[in-house]
């Protein structure tokens, strides 16, 4: 074995870590105050501030440069719903789901101060919903309407208004007969009713469908959907309503819809993953140091490099970024299974060592290994940084955090408590480690070259059958029940989509609204072949000024003139040339045109109030959403009713993701490339010759990865490629304890020409990779696609890493200089 002063004593001991040596107890007591530090902070920030982890699954999409009226165009889509919990109580007769209905509220109605239920179908609600167009009706037409009073002759016009006034008339009349002869206002209602299928009765809002009617329960959420004790407090308080319900009406069914719903069960799943993947790789990292040392002393040593990382990732990253999201604590909790690397590096270093080798000697052959190891695990960290995900990149800061933390705690302290002497390799350990003689090496043999023709028929098989898919609605997995809830309650209410839209710009109101009805005209087409149900739009409801210019103008035309048919009604209910210029003045009247901000003012405008953006960077900008939209082969179409010409923008959020998902996935398969490249330098400038050996089984492992998936069938997306980049970064770990063995390592390139093989590298690698398996092993079983797909990459590459890396190993001749 070689002693202190380096091989046969050829070489003198570093006077540097001599003094350095000298300082070891120094650098630990201020390691001591610096772990310390981060504890308090910590116990502050739980205990104290009981700061919440963001749970915002849109966090973790792009962040786009995009202009800003288009970002907030999105923003109010989304957070218009983000506050809503929609609540449809079902019975086979309505007074059933009434009564259902009343159990329901009965539950929520002592936390108004949690959920604030919108009483929109009361009898005042009803007079304020109608009263504001009163007074601008004739400027208020619907397309069929204008198409009548431009073809229909006048004959037409005096038999429904008749009608009117003898038959029966189911629709919403303000005032008399008088004040709407020939029902055009109360058809413009009953069209602006048909937006929703929802209607009052009996003060509550209902919809009926399948032969079952449904109260419509509309709630709003006071403080944030997101909030962690938001989802703790709402989650219980809606499933013991439900049950209350079911109680009081059996058959009676509840169907609700919401974001919170959706971020609750995410928080659970990834709560318990977390709790899982935590919790797991440290059970097993202790098993398998248990089953090494057999000792307490090296589990307390790498628990306490793991717990300093993650104390340490914490503190920084809520300073850095004011937050923390659920899921960077989840990936941080594979943080254990890579961490420990260099607490085990040294650990096995020491058993590798004579008893005798002082810290400082030691520290100084195992010093470029560990600084190789931890530079290229934050070359592979990079890669995450470098993504457009905000969330990803908090990921990335709080890992490579961690790993600087446990890599620095080896350094402070381990020396100090592993001195020489306090380690014993158990039997399991030897006999682990005396199988790397047996482990066969790629030379230029047949064999070998066998070997390398299998491997290349599996992955060229397995590649050319890999797909690739961008889609972001495949990074979504919500519970079977809430998903199912959402389509039928969408279904039911017919409602809009958040993420499909048309975005309209304009320098003034009035070109906005008129650019808003040119938009509409191309839409009907689609309406009537039933490609959509239809379209919301504030037009529908304040039209442009010259619009409804036009629509006076159009009905004082046809109904006022002298041949209308004024005389004819006359003539049948017996009045005078009195009567009808009274009527005529009643009708031609001056009105107040309707605006959109009156319109937004009111009741009826509350629900449109999401589709109207006003003035944003000194334009004005507006929303047209769709209704019905179920079938996305017919995007196209809709794409194409836009107009750039006139500023008109369709919006698909969920396309736009998956194109930036696919230019990203692009790029980091180059940036991947690069880090390649970056880390062949970094080996180069250490091994020279032999450096290709060390970057081989990464890259093998990342081709048979990639083939394996598509022989599983699993298409290829960005964080498939983001894991492959960590494989890179993790996967040199392997080749680089090998290497720095003493029959490799270029500070001991000759060892009497023995290659000893040495068991103690092999031993740091298998108890680093199994690890990495059982932390990143636990991520492939997330329901969170996201970390299912990242987890299911770095198990395969890292167990075909960990096959690999023996057999490339180089001989003492190859290097180094």
């Amino acid at each position: 074995m070689p002693n202190s002063t380096g091989n046969h004593g050829k070489r003198q001991p570093w006077p540097q870590w001599r003094q350095w040596q000298r300082w070891q107890r120094y650098a630990a007591l201020l390691w001591l105050l610096v772990a310390a530090l981060l504890l308090g902070h910590n116990g502050y920030l739980w205990l104290v501030q009981r700061i919440a982890p963001n749970t915002d699954i849109l966090a973790l999409l792009p962040a786009q440069q995009q202009d800003p009226i288009k970002q907030q165009a999105f923003d109010h889509m989304v957070d218009s719903a983000q506050q809503r919990l929609v609540t449809l109580v079902g019975a086979p007769d309505w007074e059933q789901a009434r009564r259902a209905a009343d159990a329901y509220q009965a539950v929520l109605a002592p936390h108004a101060d949690l959920l604030a239920q919108d009483d929109a179908a009361s009898d005042q609600m009803q007079r304020d919903w109608l009263a504001p167009f009163a007074g601008s009706r004739l400027g208020l037409l619907t397309p069929q309407q204008r198409s009548d009073l431009q073809t229909r002759p006048a004959a037409y016009w005096s038999q429904r208004a008749l009608a009117g006034l003898y038959g029966a008339f189911g629709g919403p009349r303000l005032g008399a007969w008088q004040d709407d002869p020939f029902g055009l206002f109360s058809g413009w209602v009953q069209a602006r009713a048909q937006e929703t299928p929802v209607r009052p009765r009996d003060g509550r809002l209902f919809v009926e469908a399948g032969g079952r009617s449904y109260v419509v329960l509309l709630m709003h959420l006071r403080p944030p959907a997101f909030a962690m004790s938001t989802q703790e407090a709402v989650t219980p308080l809606i499933a013991a309503a439900k049950q209350a319900a079911l109680q009081a009406v059996p058959g009676s069914d509840v169907i609700s819809a919401g974001v919170v719903l959706h971020a609750a069960a995410a928080s659970a799943q990834a709560a318990g993953e977390m709790s899982t993947i935590g919790i797991g790789s440290l059970l097993g990292i202790v098993l398998m140091m248990w089953l090494t040392f057999r000792s307490l002393k090296p589990i307390a040593l790498i628990a306490t490099s793991i717990a300093i990382g993650c104390l340490g990732a914490l503190s920084v990253c809520w300073m850095l970024f004011g937050q923390i999201h659920l899921l960077t604590l989840v990936f941080g909790a594979s943080l254990i299974g890579i961490a420990q690397d260099y607490g085990i590096y040294y650990l096995c270093s020491r058993l590798r060592e004579d008893q005798r080798t002082p810290d400082a000697d030691l520290l100084r052959r195992i010093w470029p290994g560990l600084c190789l190891t931890l530079a290229a695990a934050l070359i592979g960290y990079l890669g995450l940084a470098l993504t457009p995900f905000p969330g990803l990149r908090q990921m990335a800061v709080f890992s490579g955090l961690g790993l600087v933390f446990a890599w620095l705690t080896v350094l402070c302290w381990f020396p100090l408590f592993a001195a020489p002497g306090a380690l014993r390799a158990s039997r399991l350990a030897q006999a682990f480690g005396a199988s790397r003689a047996r482990w066969p090496r790629l030379q230029r043999n047949r064999a070998s070259f066998a070997v390398l023709a299998l491997f290349a028929i599996f992955a060229i098989t397995g590649i050319g059958r890999l797909q690739v898919s961008d889609d972001i609605r495949s990074l979504q997995k919500p519970p079977a029940e809430l998903l199912a809830d959402q389509i039928k309650l969408g279904r039911l209410l017919d409602a809009p989509t958040p993420v499909q839209f048309y975005l309209i710009r304009a320098d003034s109101v009035e070109q906005l609204l008129q650019r808003e009805e040119a938009l509409q005209d191309r839409l009907q087409p689609l309406v009537e072949r039933k490609l959509i149900s239809g379209y919301q739009a504030i037009s529908n409801w304040a039209p442009s000024l010259r619009r409804q210019q036009e629509n006076r103008q159009l009905a004082q035309t046809a109904l006022l003139g002298d041949d209308g048919p004024l005389p004819a009604i006359a003539k049948q209910i017996g009045e005078d040339a009195d009567w009808i210029a009274k009527i005529k003045t009643a009708i031609a009247a001056p009105q107040a045109p309707l605006t959109p901000e009156r319109f937004l003012e009111t009741a009826a405008g509350e629900p449109s109030r999401y589709l109207w953006l006003g003035k944003v960077e000194g334009r004005y900008a507006s929303i047209v959403a769709l209704r019905g939209l179920n079938d996305y082969a017919n995007l196209p179409l809709l794409a194409r009713a836009a107009d750039a010409s006139q500023e008109v923008q369709w919006v698909d959020k969920v396309g736009e993701i998956s194109s930036v998902l696919g230019s990203y996935r692009r790029y980091m398969g180059w940036a991947a490339i690069g880090a390649y490249l970056a880390i062949y330098a970094l080996l180069f400038w250490r091994y020279r010759s032999a450096a290709w050996r060390v970057l081989l089984p990464p890259a093998l492992a990342s081709i048979a990865t990639l083939a394996a998936l598509g022989l599983l069938g699993l298409p290829l997306q960005l964080f498939h490629v983001l894991a492959l980049m960590l494989i890179l970064g993790l996967g040199v770990d392997y080749g680089i304890f090998l290497q720095e063995g003493p029959d490799h390592g270029p500070d001991h390139g000759s060892n009497h020409g023995l290659n000893r093989r040495d068991p103690f590298a092999w031993l740091a690698v298998g108890l680093s990779a199994v690890s990495a398996l059982l932390a990143f092993g636990l991520l492939a079983l997330s329901r969170t696609p996201p970390l299912h797909a990242f987890g299911l990459t770095m198990l395969i590459g890292m167990a075909s890493v960990w096959l690999i890396a023996p057999c490339t190993e180089s001989s003492k001749e190859e290097s180094g200089t």
